[in-house]
């Protein structure tokens, strides 16, 4: 698995991502970030140049060394960006040193995505927000059957992708409190396509 790991899956992510269908999360999602920005899981760099002037600077962290090597070949915003190699378990930045903390498609495959959000609630500033855009459980019994028979294929080939995590309980137990959320399906296969878009605050 390591060549498939290490070489192939990463350019399998990048290519699922640049889906035309994200497009109107991505503009949305990254446009309401500000200031000093934590992007969780930045990937090959494809919410980079979606940030806008009321950004700061971004650091882009994400534990994939081939995924992060794409990311400083993207195009990229006019603000600084620093790359971080790091898993969001153990996020390498101060207590309170973040206004906005961003992620996109990411919590899904995070293997301790309740510590990953606990670290996202430190390093947030007290006024700072939590702004996410995931594809998680249904609320369709029939929709939420294939997603709990399909995630342990799914998860060995997608690098640890779950399709059935409830994303906002996630993130209310990780010591948020949701501002926004809007749920609903994207085109494409319902198990893989009930998306959860919106911000939260630390409590």
């Amino acid at each position: 698995m390591g060549v498939y790991n290490d070489v192939i899956l990463p350019k399998l992510c990048d290519l699922a991502m640049r889906n035309e269908r994200l497009r109107p999360y991505r503009e949305r999602v990254i446009g309401a970030a500000e200031g000093r920005v934590l992007e969780i899981g930045s990937g090959s760099g494809l919410n980079l140049p979606f940030y806008g002037a009321r950004v700061r600077e971004i650091l882009a962290l994400e534990p994939s060394p081939n995924l992060l090597a794409m990311a400083r070949s993207a195009p990229q915003s006019a603000m600084p960006v620093r790359f971080i190699e790091a898993s969001a378990e153990a996020i390498p930045l101060d207590d309170g040193s973040i206004d906005t903390v961003v992620t996109t498609w990411t919590l899904c495959t995070i293997p301790g995505a309740a510590a990953a959000l606990s670290e996202m609630r430190r390093v947030l500033k007290p006024g700072g927000k939590l702004l996410f855009v995931e594809h998680g459980r249904s609320p369709d019994r029939g929709v939420r059957w294939f997603q709990d028979g399909l995630t342990p294929i799914w998860r060995r080939i997608s690098g640890g992708c779950h399709l059935n995590r409830p994303i906002r309980s996630m993130i209310e137990d990780g010591g948020f409190r949701i501002d926004r959320v809007e749920t609903g399906y994207m085109q494409g296969p319902k198990p893989m396509t009930f998306m959860y878009e919106g911000s939260a605050r630390p409590n």
